[in-house]
C-alpha cells in the first residue's frame, strides 16, 4: 500500500520571505516614511542678519525673527537720567566701532526708562553709522538657550547687542548659570561681535530675602551667596536708575508735550501732571508718558 508523503507546513517561521514579499514590505515602509516626512514641518532656518536691524530670539525653534519696526522713544525724550544715558551711549558707540566695551546691567526704579534707553541707544548709534548694530531681544524664560544663540552669532560680520528686559532669578532657579558662563566663562568665551545688556529692578538679580536666607542657614554665610552675587560682577557697567524728583518729572512731561505739540498752557499742564502723579503714588518716565497719553486724548490730539 502506497503512502502519501508527509505534508509540509505552508511556511516556516525561520525561513526567509520570498523576494516578492520582501520587496512589497520595503515599498510599504518607504511609503509610510515619505508620508510622515510630508506631514512634518520643514526645517526652520534663522533669518539672515542683514534682513533687519532688530530681531527676537525664538528659543523653541532656535530662530531669529526679524522685527520690522521697534517700539521705542527718541533718545532726546529720555529725561532725568542724563549721566547713565551718556555712559551707555558711549559704551554702545565704542562697541559698534569694534573697540572694547562692557556688558551693562541697568537696574533700579521701575518706569525710569531702562529698557527705553537700551532701544534708544541702539537707534542713535545706527543713525550715526547705519546698519552697524543689530538688537536681539531674548526673553527671561529663554536664558538657558543663550549658548545656542551665541553659537549662531559667533563669526558673523554684524555686531549684536543681546537685550534681556526685566531680568531676575527666583528661588531654586539655576538658569542664571547659563548666563554666567556665557558672559565671561567657558573655553570659547563671549564672541567679539556680541555684547549683553539687561535691565532689572534688582541690583544683584535675586530677591533680598533669598540672600538673607542663604546667609542665615549657611556654615559660611559669605560663601553661600557668592556664586549668585558674582553674576552681577560679570557686568562691567552697573547703571543705577533712581526715583525722580518733581522737577525731573515735570521736565519729562514738558519734553513729551513739546515733542507732540500739545496745545495746553504750561501751568495747567504742570498742575494736572502733579495731580496725575499723586493719584499713582509715584513719579517716573512711565507715569509721565501715561499722563501725556491721557491729556492728549482729552485734548482730542493724536500722538505720532
Amino acid at each position: 500500500m502506497l503512502r502519501s508523503p508527509p505534508l509540509r507546513p505552508s511556511c516556516h517561521l525561520h525561513e526567509p520571505l520570498p523576494m516578492t514579499e520582501k520587496t512589497g514590505t520595503d515599498m510599504f515602509l518607504k511609503r509610510i516614511a515619505e508620508a510622515l516626512e510630508r506631514l512634518s514641518p520643514p526645517p526652520v532656518e534663522s533669518a539672515g542678519l542683514d534682513k533687519a536691524d532688530a530681531f527676537v530670539w525664538n528659543a523653541e525653534s532656535a530662530r531669529l525673527d526679524p522685527v520690522p519696526e521697534v517700539a521705542r522713544v527718541d533718545l532726546s525724550l529720555i529725561k532725568g537720567v542724563d549721566r547713565v544715558r551718556d555712559i551707555l551711549l558711549d559704551n554702545t558707540r565704542r562697541f559698534a566701532r569694534g573697540l572694547p566695551a562692557n556688558n551693562a546691567l541697568l537696574w533700579g526704579a521701575r518706569g525710569m526708562g531702562k529698557s527705553s534707553l537700551v532701544k534708544a541707544a541702539h537707534a542713535a548709534v545706527n543713525a550715526e553709522s547705519p546698519a552697524s548694530l543689530i538688537l536681539i531681544e531674548i526673553h527671561r524664560e529663554d536664558i538657558e538657550s543663550l549658548p545656542r544663540l551665541m553659537t549662531q552669532l559667533r563669526g558673523q560680520d554684524r555686531r549684536a547687542v543681546i537685550f534681556c528686559d526685566d531680568l531676575s532669578f527666583d528661588h531654586d532657579d539655576t538658569s542664571y548659570k547659563s548666563l554666567k558662563a556665557v558672559l565671561e566663562g567657558g573655553i570659547e568665551g563671549r564672541p567679539r561681535n556680541v555684547i549683553f545688556y539687561a535691565t532689572s529692578n534688582r541690583r544683584h538679580l535675586m530677591p533680598r530675602d533669598m540672600m538673607d536666607n542663604e546667609r542665615s542657614t549657611a556654615i559660611n554665610p559669605s560663601e553661600a551667596v557668592e556664586e549668585k552675587v558674582s553674576l552681577s560682577d560679570r557686568f562691567g557697567l552697573w547703571l543705577g536708575f533712581h526715583n525722580c524728583s518733581q522737577a525731573e518729572y515735570l521736565g519729562m512731561v514738558d519734553g513729551y508735550a513739546a515733542h507732540h505739540g500739545l496745545k495746553i498752557d504750561s501751568d495747567a499742564l504742570h498742575a494736572e501732571a502733579i495731580e496725575w502723579a499723586a493719584t499713582r503714588g509715584a513719579r517716573s518716565g512711565r507715569v509721565a508718558w501715561q499722563f501725556i497719553q491721557d491729556i492728549a486724548g482729552r485734548l482730542g490730539q493724536t500722538l505720532d
